[in-house]
């Protein structure tokens, strides 16, 4: 009986990790994520299983949660085939070489805050660096692309379907056989919103004698992006009329792409205000020209755009601030602009620098679009905190704070319940990429609505397959 093993994602929504072993010896890993939040300390340990023994990683996306432990695998000892999408592999370089970056940064502040006292020795190093990064791209790999079955060998095949959470998302298939029984053994990944701005509704399954499932949001349901389109507009009519300016700490990936195509949507049609819109992160603005290249794989309405313009997202208030200089004269400006900068929980990035000069002015509105985790500075705020530390000093949150969910790339409850209703055949369902309490929710809501049991996957629990 082959095994599975989840070393992350298990109880939490970060770090996803899930070990396949065969009992033909073959060994799969569903993605190598880095933790977040209060569980970041893990990204240090070792992984559960030996890197080397790993034949194929399989990734579902791009985003950080998913790929970010990549370089630290074949740092200690990966040598087999990554299989994936190409458009996630080129948002994966992106992701991984600025977590190398933010870790090296962050290692020399702490290391000449060390040599100060003579504690250098003590100072932890960096998981890894950009060579390590560098290194991922010198494996083999199996490009994906959707719809299309991959012999493995072994009597191993995987399907990549469209899952519509972000450029390249997939839901992947495992098919094989064992003692004469012939299985599928299904991965969700990330599942997209069926509200989505940017990309089209993830493929639905038919079979799957097992599936694992995300339940980000399995707890709750979402707004629609019509309400809040209308919340966000109110935002930011509310801002400018006292005077201040709207910051947005957005995801590079997905969510800041979804923020441009809105605005520029409300700027066609005559509702957003004479303003000026910073797209202030360097990441995303490398990863919204890896959305223009893969353009094919985005909705209608964004081709359309393309089309039309020759752009998806470019339109006449947007500004592009690629260079820390051009970042650091935005804080010159009063009123009547939109800042969307990184990082989307507000741990690292340029948007640190716009709280530390505008978080304490009540003029000012901060705007969440995107899931928080728990321990980050994002969910802080977003649960009321009224003073935090940026580059050691306090800082007083005067600025009003916001949460409008309904731009999330996450199916909500009804989104997750209804993609698994349109099966034909599910004997067992595994939850997975969600915080336990919120799976319980889900857990109740599953068994109501589908009649199904369903279980709360643990941190390395050998599951039968």
């Amino acid at each position: 009986m082959a095994i599975l093993q989840s070393y992350g994602a298990a109880e939490v929504v970060t770090g996803s990790c899930h070990l396949l072993q065969f009992k033909n010896g073959t060994n799969l890993l569903i993605d190598c994520g880095m933790y977040q939040g209060t569980v970041e300390e893990r990204n240090a340990n070792p992984f559960g299983f030996k890197p080397e023994e790993v034949d194929f990683l399989l990734l579902t996306h791009g985003h950080l949660d998913h790929v970010g432990r990549t370089p630290k695998l074949v740092k200690e000892g990966f040598k087999g085939t990554i299989v994936t999408h190409p458009s996630t592999m080129d948002l994966a370089e992106v992701v991984m070489l600025d977590s190398a970056h933010l870790m090296n940064e962050s290692y020399k502040t702490r290391y000449r805050k060390a040599q100060r006292k003579g504690k250098e020795k003590e100072v932890e190093k960096p998981l890894y660096a950009e060579s390590d990064v560098r290194a991922v791209f010198h494996r083999d790999m199996i490009f994906a692309s959707y719809d299309e079955q991959i012999d493995l060998g072994n009597g191993i095949f995987v399907n990549f379907k469209n899952a519509g959470h972000i450029l390249g998302s997939s839901i992947i298939e495992v098919l094989f056989e064992e003692d004469g029984i012939k299985k599928i053994l299904v991965f969700s990944g990330d599942l997209g919103n069926d509200d989505e701005l940017v990309m089209p509704l993830p493929d639905t399954i038919e079979e799957a004698n097992v599936l694992f499932i995300e339940s980000t949001y399995g707890d709750r349901n979402h707004r629609s992006v019509a309400q809040s389109d209308v919340e966000l507009q109110e935002v930011i009519l509310e801002t400018f009329n006292n005077g201040g300016n709207v910051l947005i700490p957005s995801f590079a990936i997905e969510r800041t792409q979804e923020i441009l195509c809105l605005l520029k949507q409300m700027y066609e049609r005559g509702e957003l205000p004479v303003c000026q819109v910073f797209l202030d992160s360097p990441m995303a603005i490398r990863a919204t020209e890896i959305y223009k290249k893969y353009h094919e794989e985005l909705n209608e309405c964004c081709n359309r755009f393309l089309e039309r313009d020759g752009t998806i997202f470019d339109f006449p208030y947007l500004h592009y601030t690629l260079r820390i200089q051009d970042s650091m004269k935005i804080n010159a400006e009063d009123s009547h602009c939109i800042i969307i900068a990184g990082a989307g929980m507000c741990n690292g990035g340029r948007i640190l620098q716009h709280f530390k000069h505008r978080l304490w002015n009540e003029k000012n509105a901060v705007v969440f679009v995107g899931y928080q985790v728990q321990g980050t500075l994002g969910r802080k705020l977003v649960d009321g905190v009224k003073l935090i530390n940026i580059y050691g000093e306090e800082i007083i949150v005067k600025a009003k704070i916001y949460t409008i969910n309904g731009f999330s790339a996450h199916a909500d409850q009804n989104g997750l319940i209804e993609w698994m209703h349109a099966f034909k055949k599910l004997d067992k369902i595994f939850l997975i990429h969600g915080e336990r309490d919120k799976q319980e929710i889900f857990q109740e809501e599953i068994e109501k609505r589908l009649q199904k049991k369903s279980h709360i996957v643990k941190y390395g629990e050998k599951i039968g397959i």
